[in-house]
């Protein structure tokens, strides 16, 4: 066997993204390169890789051990760069983190400093709904997910960063008394609910239990910022994550109703697979957030404790 680094890069980036044309857009390469090169790196194998039936590309079982320990031997030469760049006192290449769209209130502070410190350190930060969060983590492409609720599924490992309050919220016109408020107003009451799947709604539903409540859904919306357009035109009241509403409370477009029993807590944590090796990009940045989070909370998020 002959093959290159480079094809093995170019194969396990095609598996990755089930398709040649995606792949050779995240590789800067045209479509026949890729090709190519995924053709010159099947040749190596008396057994094929990948099948094209109709025109969607598929993985064969043969082909998915290969991408498993291709995906091993680019990890272990990035790691022997990595090193390289250590021993001259330099931190240096990538950090892959998902995280779920609330939490995109969050990571930002984190990456702050971290990524001032190391300037050499390239950032792939994906934020998507959870599922897909967590499918990331799953399949090894990310070094950390970002969560409020941990996948019960997988073997991880997982450092709480900040507290997530939950509030009900408001339009700032919205005629619902501003008085406290009792937990039977939720049976009432119609809410804007996140989708199943959720941090957000999974910790509103354990409330709800809990309390033997059944709340009227009124909306169901896929994304935290679909919910504060929703509340901004008044068309109803939910639960959602105080941090993601700053700005909206200073422009004085939302406002908290005060109900018993809220803020509801939850934690954003920061998640990895517990059999995974980290690079020492990965290991620098767990580090930091550990040293740095409380002075990261005092800088950026002690405004909520006044909620």
């Amino acid at each position: 066997m002959n093959f290159t680094l480079h094809q093995l890069r170019v194969f396990t980036v095609i598996v990755q993204n089930k398709s040649i044309t995606k792949a050779a857009n995240e590789l800067n390469m045209t479509q026949p390169a890729a090709s190519i090169q995924l053709r010159n790196f099947q040749d190596q194998f008396d057994i094929p890789l990948s099948e094209v039936i109709g025109r969607q590309f598929y993985v064969t079982e043969f082909g998915k051990e290969i991408y498993q320990i291709a995906e091993r031997i680019l990890e272990q030469v990035n790691t022997i760069q990595y090193k390289t760049e250590a021993f001259k006192g330099l931190l240096s290449g990538k950090l892959k983190i998902s995280v779920v769209s609330t939490g995109n209130y969050v990571m930002p502070f984190f990456l702050k400093g971290f990524l001032r410190m190391h300037p050499g350190v390239e950032l792939v930060l994906d934020v998507s709904n959870k599922t897909q969060v967590i499918r990331d983590l799953e399949k090894n492409i990310v070094d950390f997910s970002l969560v409020t609720v941990s996948p019960r599924h997988l073997n991880i490992e997982e450092e709480s960063i900040v507290d997530n309050k939950l509030v009900l919220v408001a339009a700032k016109d919205n005629p619902v008394d501003d008085k406290i408020k009792s937990k039977q107003f939720f049976k009432t009451t119609p809410l804007i609910f996140r989708e199943e799947g959720s941090g957000t709604r999974f910790t509103m539903q354990q409330f709800f239990k809990e309390e033997q409540i059944e709340p009227k859904i009124k909306l169901e919306l896929t994304s935290n910022e679909a919910i504060k357009q929703a509340l901004i035109a008044d068309i109803g009241v939910s639960i959602v994550a105080l941090l993601s509403i700053k700005n909206e409370l200073e422009q004085n477009e939302l406002k908290i109703v005060p109900v018993k029993g809220l803020p509801l807590h939850s934690n954003w944590k920061l998640i990895w697979l517990k059999k995974k090796t980290l690079s020492p990009v990965a290991e620098a940045f767990l580090d930091y957030v550990r040293k740095e989070k409380e002075n990261v909370y005092k800088t950026y998020f002690s405004w909520t404790d006044d909620y």
